[in-house]
Parts: structure tokens; sequence; C-alpha cells
């Protein structure tokens, strides 16, 4: 009898213990703010992570995905998601982008006390102003291209004349609606001449052009310390050989599980900004891009978001998403837990007619998967016709995202995939993996 009852309590004990464990992840009711893959994936993984999930979507295109998922309230029907937030009792936002903080619904929402992905107020502003990664940089001895701010022509001209070099040019504030996207000038000639064509309506940001040499490195700051998650390489130009504009969103990428910041973009570039960190009480995630020249790295920018094509692959090597995301977004201590047997992603982008030069439009082109995929295929701009099928609506079509245990095994059954989409005049870079990794490689 005394043994049935120890045995008894054992099992009640274990199961309210994994009852406990298992609470945030059954409970748990994450919102998303944003649209298509980057949407849909977040989406996916965290219900397979047990949340409950629903999206409010903010732009007008890239639905369909989310819908698969779980609700969503396009915002060209609601112009607000306080009230969902409150009524369905969300306890997760997770945003896409920092143009959220901008939308005149932002007070009420903060004012809900809801944990949020995503730093707010003085820390937002190392991603929206682009001077202040440079006033910092100098403040805490990190190394920072030559910058120099316009508020016209005219004064952008004579920062030419008297320091003639090739710049990036950049919008002063950063924002998916600025007058400005990044355009990369290779000489001081090229940099005049796109001068002459800009909108000023902002400013213009003048960033001295540092090579091709480019990385990126990804973590999370909560609780007043830094937790690296992934080392990471965006191939943001839009034709292979790195040739062509540089697009909108990257057409590929790499990421490298890097809790130890083996390649050093951490210890030099955002270790260092440890006391703003405390001093804004900044938690959330934050990307920091660089570009190393003469065995030196040099911020570029940072990002407060883990990115649009990044996310996808960084949850899919944790164990434990939605803890670590919840537990950033309440300030809390991380428990980072990866995947044992993953050490790499590969993401590819599948691009339909007409990208990256986005003025140029074509039809609604069928959409189809000729076999069933292997990886994740996340949707972006696509929605379903009245025979059931996929046509595209745009000029990103969807993501294809592929995790394992070495680099070569990831790039290859990524593109084992992308090969199984076929859309009309839609393209994909052949050459992710062959340039511009490791970091620091050009």
């Amino acid at each position: 009898m005394a043994g049935w009852l120890i045995e008894n309590l054992f099992e009640n004990l274990l199961f309210h213990c994994t009852s406990a464990q298992n609470f945030m992840a059954t409970q748990t009711h994450v919102m998303l703010l944003g649209v298509g893959a980057f949407a849909h994936a977040v989406m996916r993984i965290l219900k397979e992570n047990g949340a409950r999930v629903s999206c409010y979507l903010t732009r007008s295109y890239g639905h369909y995905g989310p819908s698969l998922e779980g609700e969503v309230y396009p915002a060209s029907y609601f112009p607000s998601p306080v009230r969902f937030v409150r009524d369905k009792k969300v306890d997760l936002l997770i945003p896409m982008s920092i143009d959220w903080v901008l939308q005149p619904w932002a007070e009420e929402l903060l004012s809900l006390k809801v944990p949020i992905f995503s730093p707010f107020g003085e820390a937002m502003q190392l991603e929206r102003e682009r001077d202040l990664a440079r006033q910092l940089s100098e403040r805490f001895g990190i190394s920072f291209p030559r910058s120099r701010v316009a508020r016209n022509w005219l004064e952008a001209e004579a920062i030419l004349k008297n320091d003639p070099r090739a710049y990036v040019i950049k919008n002063p504030l950063c924002s998916p609606t600025s007058p400005i996207h990044t355009i990369v000038c290779e000489s001081a000639e090229d940099t005049l001449h796109w001068l002459e064509r800009l909108d000023y309506a902002e400013g213009v940001f003048l960033q001295e052009y540092m090579g091709r040499a480019e990385a990126g490195h990804i973590a999370v700051v909560s609780n007043g310390e830094i937790y690296s998650l992934v080392t990471n390489q965006e191939y943001k130009r839009a034709f292979d050989g790195n040739m062509g504009i540089v697009a909108g969103a990257p057409l590929g990428g790499l990421a490298e599980k890097d809790p130890e910041d083996k390649y050093g973009l951490a210890r030099e570039l955002l270790r260092p900004l440890l006391p703003w960190f405390r001093e804004t009480n900044f938690h959330g995630p934050v990307q920091v891009t660089a570009a190393k020249r003469d065995g030196k790295w040099h911020v570029l920018e940072y990002n407060v978001r883990m990115g649009v094509t990044s996310t996808q692959m960084i949850l899919r090597l944790f164990k434990n998403p939605l803890e670590v995301i919840y537990s950033t977004a309440r300030n809390q201590k991380v428990d980072l837990q990866f995947h044992d047997d993953l050490q790499f992603g590969a993401s590819l982008t599948l691009a339909g007619y007409g990208y990256p030069y986005v003025s140029i439009q074509g039809p609604k082109l069928p959409v189809k998967l000729t076999e069933p995929p292997t990886c994740d295929v996340w949707w972006n701009e696509v929605a379903e016709d009245a025979r059931g099928g996929l046509v595209m609506t745009g000029h990103r079509i969807a993501d294809v995202v592929a995790v394992s245990d070495s680099l070569e095994k990831s790039i290859s059954l990524a593109y084992d995939n992308i090969r199984k989409l076929k859309c009309l005049s839609s393209y994909y870079r052949t050459d992710i993996g062959m340039s511009l990794w490791p970091p620091g490689k050009e």
C-alpha cells in the first residue's frame, strides 16, 4: 500500500511539473504584426511549439500564408489591432518591422502592457535613426565608416566635393516607406550621379562604401544581457555573382548557429553597446551588419529585428523558440536550447516576373508545387484562384528554407526544393554559398 501511494504521488508530481513546463506553450496566444513568408513561418513554427497564433495583416499583400495558420485581421478592414489584442487576450506580440511604432494606434497598444518582441522608445532609435548608430559607435569605440547627413542636394554635393569617395546612400530615418532605399555606389562618380536623382524629403545619409566582405550577427538582448544566436549572410543583390541592384529584401541567405560568437562580430560590435542597452532598457532582437576591411569589422547598420528572411532559419535551430521569444519580450533571463543536430540554415527566394524592378507588373501567373516539399516553403505574394490553385500576386513568390547539420546539406536541400516550384518568368539565385562565406570573404 505504501509503495502504491509513493508511486502515485510521484506520478502526480511528475504530471504537475510537466504541466507547469508546458503551460506557457499550451496557453500562450501570439499575434504577429506582418505579412507574407515572415508571418507564415513564425506562426507555423510557434504553433508547432504549442502556441495559439493569429496575425494582424499590416500590408495589402502576402495574406495567403498567414491565413493558413490562424485567424487574420487585414488592416484594410480593421484600422487598429488593439481590440483584437485586448478582447482575445493576446499574450505576446511579434512585429515584422519597426513601422508599427509609427502607427496611430501604437500608444494605445503599448498601454495594454502586452509583451512585445521588439524594443521601443529610445531603444528602437538604434535602427530608426541612422546617425545614432554612428554616434554610439563613436562613444563606445566601435569602428564605423565615415558618414555624413545632408539635408538637400546642395549639401550632399558639397560633401562629395570636399571628400570625394564612394558612398552608400541611405535614408536618414529607416522605414519601409522611406523615400530613399539603400543604393550602393562603388565610386565617387556613381555617387554623384545618384545624388542628382534623390528625393530629399527626409535628407540623405551618406556612408563610406566599405567593400563586399559583409556579414551579420543576430542576438537577443534581455535582462541586461546579450545572447548570441547566429552569424548570418544575406545575399542582397538581385542576380548571380552578386550583380544587379540591392533588392528590397535578400534573394537568399545563410545562418550558422553561433552562441559562442566564433567570428567575433558580437564581441567587437555588440558587446561594447551593453551599457547603452541597459540605460535604455533595451530588450528584443538586435542584428549588426558589418563589413571587414584591413582585417577589422566595421558597423554598417544595426537593426532591432531578426530579419524577414533570417527569422525562419533561426527559429528552426531552437528546441524552444516560443520560450526564447517570450522571455525576451518580458525582459527575463533567456534559456537558449538549440537542437544538437542542426548547425546551419539556407534560405532561397523565388522571385516573380519583373523583380527587383517592382514598377514592372505582370499577370497573375500560376504557381505550382510539382512534388511535396522536404523542407519549409513559406508563401509570400500568392493567392488562391477560383479553381483552388495558387497564382502570384506580386514580385516575391516564396521563401524556401532548409536547416541541417552542415552548410552543404542545407544549401543542397534548399535547392532541391526550390526546383519543385514552377511559375513562368520566375527566377532564383543559383550561387548561394559560393561567395561571401565564410564571414569576411568577398
